[in-house]
């Protein structure tokens, strides 16, 4: 699995990375910004993210438009909806009309801060990205 953790809160960005480091490749981004780059790169290096977990709220550009701009590129570039980068958003608010804009923008699945690693694992579960 290649993961890339998109975080601009350290605390929260270096227990992601240290979880999801255990089972594969994570990269890390501080804000949408760098997401996009990032997601970009890797897919022109041919080793694309298999996982991308993401903060809603971030400087420069939030996760909203960071998971826009990544659909948007799947979707020119041809890749079906089974083959797109997994996304799990998350968010320190547990608001439901957040969570369904979230799933709206094209996100996978959705977490509320703080990541509850057990979660976290049952989602890489669900997607085989561990057994």
């Amino acid at each position: 699995m290649k993961a890339l953790v998109v975080e601009d809160e350290f605390k929260s960005r270096t227990l992601l990375q240290r979880i999801l480091s255990r089972y594969g490749e994570c990269d890390v981004a501080i804000n949408g910004q760098e997401a996009v780059e990032a997601f970009v790169h890797a897919w022109k290096d041919g080793e694309p993210y298999d996982l991308i977990t993401m903060d809603i709220m971030m400087p420069e550009m939030d996760g909203q438009q960071a998971l826009k701009d990544i659909r948007q590129l799947e979707e020119k570039a041809g890749v079906n909806m089974e083959h797109r980068v997994k996304v799990i958003m998350s968010t320190a608010y547990d608001l439901p009309e957040e969570k369904e804009e979230a799933f709206d923008w094209g996100c996978t699945e959705y977490l509320v801060k703080p990541i509850d690693k057990n979660k976290l694992l049952d989602i890489l579960r669900k997607y085989s990205f561990i057994e």
